[in-house]
């Protein structure tokens, strides 16, 4: 090794923790439509071309990719409640005091309607309750909840 050389692994700078410069804003999922507009768009000049060259392997292509745009485009869902906003919602449908949580982002149906998941603990130490909460990132209505009692076993952990 020469002294040139790096001495060892590093991380990506994009996985630094210790470059972190603020909370994380899950993306909009209406990014979709972009996908969309160019799918339309190669479909629609796949049609042309079909139809110019009478090829009607072009043409079943062309009708594959503008069908594959019309999903995207109805797919494309607006995501009206963040992250904070979700957490919030499950705070206030469990029931109790909410300590540490957790959300994750799902679809839901046919046309995949964002959803939120998010498991909560009770703030007590250890936590003694557990919740499950699933909302419509959409519209922000409880699609279901589910609470029980903490069956996980903390007592050989340090405090």
């Amino acid at each position: 090794m020469t002294d040139d050389e790096p001495g060892g692994d590093e991380l990506p700078e994009d996985l630094d923790v210790t470059a972190y410069v603020g909370p994380y804003v899950f993306p909009d999922i209406k990014r979709r439509r972009i996908a969309g507009a160019i799918y339309a768009v190669v479909g629609a000049s796949a049609g042309w071309a079909a139809l110019a060259s009478d090829n009607r392997g072009l043409l079943f292509g062309a009708i594959l990719l503008v069908l594959i745009a019309a999903y995207h485009f109805v797919a494309g869902w607006p995501l009206r409640i963040d992250q904070t906003e979700a957490l919030a919602v499950a705070s206030r449908t469990v029931g109790f005091p909410v300590g540490h949580a957790s959300a994750q982002l799902s679809w839901r149906g046919l046309r995949s309607r964002p959803a939120w998941r998010i498991l909560v603990y009770s703030a007590d130490e250890p936590p003694s309750v557990r919740g499950l909460v699933e909302l419509d990132a959409v519209d922000g209505h409880v699609l279901g909840e589910y609470t029980e009692h903490n069956p996980e076993d903390w007592t050989h952990y340090p405090r």
